[in-house]
């Protein structure tokens, strides 16, 4: 488990690096097609590090903000917290996550925030209503594995970045498009078309690239996440249940997105493929994972 928390932070600190070039390169292009002159990469690093800076400290607010979250409260959901006062003895964690619930019939949950001392764990009214005590506690105790193992903050990070790069990749390849109809009589030679082609094949990557590293980090951690979270509640029966009522249910979840479905405990997007696992699947399927948590009774 250690160097699974080792091995995730310097993840962490290797996709921020990516990003941040992405970023860089991105601006630094915009300021290209718009001829801002010399000064072009001193404005795209500057840009590029105060963006990463600002998702970093705040990926845990924009997560909230996405999902119209509100926090759960002690008179309005009693047993989720009771639930999380029981594991946090279990967990070894020191600081309690703060609860949140999002209003939606699909019974889900993730968990966010850039460390374990900032953490959150958001479940669905849907989740509440449809799964029993047990169900509940595998659920709980598997979102503050991630916490524990430093997957937040990978997860986090991601979620925001990937969601900011597309943003900006849409807008520029729109603008490049623009500026080009606007001054194909002006070129300034073959080298202006060099960085062009170049531009623009990056930036039609970069979206790609974005959703790859978001894949790459997803699938594992959920293996560990259940592993963990079964040597909190010692009680197997009650993760593979949830996993089974959760994936069977056939409610959409509408504040899910792309950029923020692997965050969720089980795929948020419901469809006729969703119990195949394939490379561009967020999640490692349903069978494989209760497969795992079978052989650890």
């Amino acid at each position: 488990m250690y160097d699974d928390i080792r091995k995730n932070k310097i993840k962490t600190g290797i996709i921020v690096f990516l990003f941040l070039t992405m970023i860089t390169l991105l601006i630094y292009f915009i300021c290209y097609i718009l001829d801002l002159g010399e000064f072009a990469i001193i404005f795209a690093l500057i840009f590029s590090i105060i963006s990463t800076i600002a998702t970093y400290y705040n990926c845990d607010k924009v997560v909230l903000a996405s999902v119209k979250a509100r926090p759960a409260t002690k008179e309005e959901d009693l047993q989720l917290t009771n639930i999380l006062e029981g594991l946090m003895v279990t967990s070894g964690l020191t600081t309690k996550p703060r609860l949140y619930v999002v209003e939606s019939n699909q019974p889900n949950a993730f968990a966010t925030g850039r460390n374990p001392e900032n953490s959150i764990i958001c479940v669905t009214t849907g989740l509440l209503e449809k799964l029993n005590y047990y169900e509940l506690e595998g659920v709980v105790a598997h979102e503050l594995s991630h916490i524990k193992n430093y997957d937040i903050r990978l997860s986090a990070v991601v979620s925001v970045m990937v969601g900011f790069v597309i943003m900006i990749s849409d807008m520029v390849l729109r603008m490049t498009f623009r500026t080009r109809r606007s001054s194909r009589d002006n070129d300034n030679g073959v080298l202006d078309i060099i960085i062009f082609l170049v531009g623009l094949v990056f930036l039609i990557l970069s979206p790609i690239v974005s959703q790859l590293i978001q894949l790459a980090v997803s699938r594992r951690r959920e293996f560990l996440a259940d592993a963990t979270a079964i040597s909190f509640t010692r009680n197997p029966d009650g993760l593979i249940s949830a996993l089974k009522k959760i994936s069977s249910d056939t409610d959409e979840l509408d504040v899910a997105s792309k950029s923020n479905a692997h965050m969720y405990i089980v795929t948020p997007f419901k469809d006729k493929k969703k119990s195949k696992s394939n490379i561009f699947s967020t999640h490692p399927s349903i069978e494989k994972r209760i497969e795992a948590l079978e052989n650890l009774r």
